[in-house]
């Protein structure tokens, strides 16, 4: 009994992700819950109690695994500023991700204290990553280039989601010169 009620929750989440990387987070209700595992309405809210103990449960299961694909990719480059592309460029790599959907989907909803922490939380450790590796290549405010570089990786998931004229590896490297070069590019 137990393994065939982990089952329905794995459906329930994996439903979930799909719900939230085909519509965001309007998406994802209970009725489409209902219809895409096959359950009865009632039977979803014995798993979860509301949307945000989906998005929650979904911020616990998938955000460390993202995060860590994006940290073992950073690992693996050779310097400071091979982190930094690889930080880009994994995170870049993984749109077309259902998991990373999701995972987008859900940092630009509303979302409740616990589900919030907890993405702080998985981001946190990759934050740290990128400041350490921005801190080394000698910006004088880390922690805030590491900000305006995140916000440069998101502006290009965006772009790459939205089937832009530009090809995705274009603006992948757009975002890698972006985030190593800055916008003048003049001391490459």
């Amino acid at each position: 009994m137990a393994e065939h009620r982990s089952m329905q929750r794995a459906a329930l989440l994996d439903a979930a992700r799909s719900l939230l990387s085909e519509g965001g987070t309007e998406a994802l209700t209970f009725p489409a819950l209902a219809e895409r595992t096959g359950l009865a309405r009632s039977s979803v809210y014995e798993y979860f109690r509301s949307r945000a103990a989906v998005v929650e449960e979904l911020c616990e299961v998938d955000f460390p695994v993202w995060a860590a694909e994006v940290e073992a990719a950073m690992e693996r480059a050779a310097g400071a500023e091979g982190k930094v592309e690889a930080y880009v460029r994994r995170q870049l790599t993984l749109v077309g991700d259902r998991r990373h959907r999701a995972v987008v989907a859900i940092s630009a909803s509303e979302l409740d204290a616990g589900a919030r922490e907890k993405i702080r939380a998985a981001h946190g450790g990759l934050v740290a990553m990128v400041v350490a590796a921005l801190a080394e290549l000698g910006h004088d405010q880390p922690r805030l280039a590491a900000m305006l570089v995140q916000g440069v990786v998101d502006a290009a998931v965006r772009r790459i989601e939205l089937g832009a004229a530009e090809d995705p590896e274009a603006i992948t490297n757009a975002a890698v010169t972006m985030a190593l070069r800055g916008v003048g590019d003049g001391r490459g």
